[in-house]
């Protein structure tokens, strides 16, 4: 049972026109599948404590745990539900939440990464039996038993280029379609064109075939389209994620006080909604009876529950806390305010999704420079020997030569190198393009609660607190999951205090605990419950009887790393503001603590995501730095984004890059990265022009077979990997 705190918030809810937030409970699907959001997991021994719990459970059929999307996936009879078992999970010390599986499709298992690396594998077995067989070839091996191995090596090259260049064509096909070029076309054609030319070859009894340089051209372009896959991979959409924290049903109450659960499609404006404690409001409403607390946090950046009663707003997401609610609709569906925040995060997705990488600025210039001297090359050499067979094989050596292995590898290896090395300072990143990103950057904006603070209020002063009503307070804050009530009792205990003998305890839902003490009533809660005078800072109040209520105010702690992030990215240039839900005398203090001189408080996830792109309208290129919902929208509009590792699901799916530990201190390391690898692409792309400078004319005057363009072609590629690694 939860009580009510004070804390630095008016008591009532300010024009009650707060916007909402958080995942919590529901009721189960139809279908008998539960998925759990589980944010608090982090290894091994996580993911088998829940999965037996779950295992436990009666009714459970089966039940896995996805540690990198910190979510289990439940098969269960049809009469369990999600709230049946995150009382399981909370009973062995982890928090759940429920999602709807039907939105999460998406996030199904990773059959393209799987699909490439499948290929990858068949060219490289292929490219290995044929370089073998090749070395008889190159051995002098002449008449019919050079035939022989090219025959063999057409028996193996033909099936596995077939199956294993797919991506290639199917890409280069789409694009030819629609009357465009792309990276994919020359590859395509390359490997078509040293492939029939090798077939022709061995058909015609020649002295060269050159399907070891189609298969080991396809091995390394499967090689940088892997390494590009696997860096660019996001896990997931932020706009899914939370359109999947949206309630499906509720309780729609009748005249004579029945109820019945309905979709939320079902109600109408006027419909009487009841909203247990625990549960998600799945409406934009008017409170109409009933008091509780409302958990904003994931929306407002506010750490603490707001006080709701009747003639107070409430919107789809808000977590109830304590006490029953009657709530008038006034929005549900797609009206919630809620489901605005999904669609401004997609549209800001959407306007990231246009940014252009310089590999793909590169494309641009290539793909139809490779064509045209192709194809002058081929033309040339057929009206100067008029052989179809030599033009030919001086086409397929000039398209090989300069295939793009080497940009094709630019910017995944550097990204990989930079990658490996961020990760093992403690920082995930979930997008190829966001080092590229995240060196244009001139602007950070720091979240404050749950990003600079770890969004957990501990007691200050306790032992200013008589030590006669020290058990008092633990006896009154043992009873309640209000987080300054658990934050006052792990404070109190690790003190060595017990608690004393408090009878009749009970709660007033919206205000706080209260109980009998030798006689005497004792209260433990808001402010104006117990006749005091609100503060500037966060506390709750003690009163014994009719004494004066005592102030027992709490802070939040620095998030480590902290003060090092903020002053090393000004160190380095950088503009830093601190942007957050939080009042202004909260925010002005903290900012004044950690050294940030630009602050907005009291700012809602709209109006985030609005002075986000106000920045960018500006010319500033921002990097967010966030973690709760009333944060996605901002961190989908920014030029970059990062979250930790405990944020909202929805917050670490729309960014960047995840930090995977407490530490902010990477978030400066990881620009100083970005730099040099921005640095490391670019001096590949010089090294592939300098190549292709040289090794074009020399394919373009014949004196390159496409075995040899092959070869020079593998070496590229192998010098701008080993540039990359020098990141690491």
């Amino acid at each position: 049972m939860a009580a009510t705190f004070e804390h630095s918030r008016p008591s009532v809810c300010p024009a009650c026109s707060v916007t909402p937030a958080a995942e919590a409970l529901a009721e189960q699907p139809q279908d008998a599948r539960l998925m759990l959001s589980l944010p608090g997991i982090h290894c091994a021994a996580c993911i088998s404590t829940v999965e037996r719990a779950l295992a436990k459970a009666p009714g459970v059929h089966e039940a896995r745990v996805n540690l990198t999307l910190k979510r289990a996936a439940i098969e269960a009879d049809a009469d369990v539900t999600a709230a049946d078992l995150v009382a399981v999970l909370e009973g062995v010390g982890y928090e759940a939440h429920e999602l709807d599986p039907g939105m999460l499709a998406t996030t199904a298992t990773d059959r393209q990464a799987r699909d490439l690396l499948m290929r990858l594998a068949v060219a490289g077995f292929a490219m290995m039996n044929v370089m073998l067989l090749s070395v008889a070839v190159w051995s002098g091996a002449e008449g019919t038993t050079r035939d022989l191995m090219h025959w063999i090596s057409a028996a193996i090259v033909l099936p596995a280029i077939v199956f294993t260049g797919k991506p290639f064509y199917v890409n280069a096909w789409t694009a030819l379609k629609h009357g465009r070029l792309n990276m994919d076309v020359p590859i395509t054609l390359a490997i078509l064109l040293a492939v029939g030319t090798s077939f022709f070859e061995t058909i015609m009894s020649g002295e060269h075939a050159y399907f070891d340089a189609a298969i080991s051209l396809t091995f390394f372009l499967l090689a940088g389209r892997y390494l590009d896959y696997r860096t660019r991979a996001s896990a997931r959409s932020a706009a899914q994620e939370l359109a999947a924290m949206e309630v499906p049903r509720a309780l729609r109450m009748s005249a004579d006080g029945e109820t019945e659960t309905v979709g939320v499609a079902e109600l109408v404006v006027g419909d009487l909604v009841l909203v247990r404690p625990g549960g998600r409001v799945p409406v934009d409403g008017m409170v109409t009876g009933g008091s509780s607390e409302i958990d904003r946090s994931l929306m407002t950046g506010e750490s603490l529950p707001a006080f709701a009663g009747p003639g107070c707003a409430v919107s789809a997401g808000e977590v109830n806390l304590t006490g029953p609610l009657t709530v008038e609709v006034t929005a549900a569906g797609e009206d919630t305010a809620l489901h605005r925040i999904a669609d401004l995060v997609a549209v800001a997705e959407s306007g990231r999704n246009n940014y252009t990488s310089l590999a793909d600025q590169a494309a641009k210039l290539y793909a139809p420079g490779v064509h045209i001297l192709s194809a002058l090359a081929a033309v040339g050499w057929f009206l100067y020997t008029w052989d179809l067979r030599i033009s030919l094989n001086i086409a397929a050596a000039v398209l090989i030569i300069t295939c793009p292995c080497a940009l094709g590898l630019a910017v995944p290896a550097v990204t990989t190198a930079a990658s490996g090395r961020l990760f093992r300072k403690g920082m995930l990143i979930k997008d190829g393009t966001a080092m590229e990103r995240l060196a244009e950057v001139d602007t950070v904006v720091f979240d404050k609660t749950g990003t600079l603070t770890l969004g957990a209020p501990h007691p200050v002063a306790l032992t200013d607190l008589p030590s006669e009503t020290r058990g008092v307070a633990l006896a009154l804050a043992s009873v309640s999951s209000h987080p300054l009530a658990e934050a006052l009792a792990r404070g109190l205990r690790e003190m060595g205090q017990g608690p004393d003998a408090v009878t009749d305890l009970h709660e007033v839902p919206g205000y706080g605990v209260e109980g009998a003490w030798q006689g005497q009533r004792v209260r433990l809660g808001r402010a104006t419950w117990v006749n005091a005078e609100n503060t500037d800072v966060t506390a709750t109040f003690l009163q014994i009887g009719q004494a004066e209520a005592i102030a027992i105010p709490f802070t939040d702690s620095m998030r480590p790393g902290g003060v090092e992030a903020v002053q090393g990215l000004k160190a380095q240039g950088l503009r830093v503001i601190l942007m957050s839900g939080d009042t202004r005398g909260a925010v002005d203090r903290f900012a004044a603590e950690i050294g940030i001189a630009e602050v907005v408080a009291e700012a809602l996830p709209a109006e985030k995501a609005a002075r986000v792109a106000a920045l960018a309208d500006e010319g500033a290129k921002v990097l967010m730095v966030g973690d709760g919902l009333n944060d996605t929208a901002a961190l989908t509009a920014a030029h970059v984004s990062i979250s930790p590792a405990s944020a909202l699901d929805a917050a670490r799916v729309a960014s960047d890059m995840v930090l995977l530990g407490k530490d902010l201190a990477p978030i400066a390391d990881a620009f100083e990265t970005s730099v040099k690898a921005r640095a490391r692409i670019r001096e590949n792309f010089t090294i592939a022009t300098l190549y292709n400078i040289i090794a074009v004319p020399i394919a373009i005057a014949g004196l390159a077979t496409p075995l040899a363009a092959a070869l020079a072609m593998s070496a590229s590629s192998i010098t701008v990997s080993l540039n990359a690694l020098r990141l690491r």
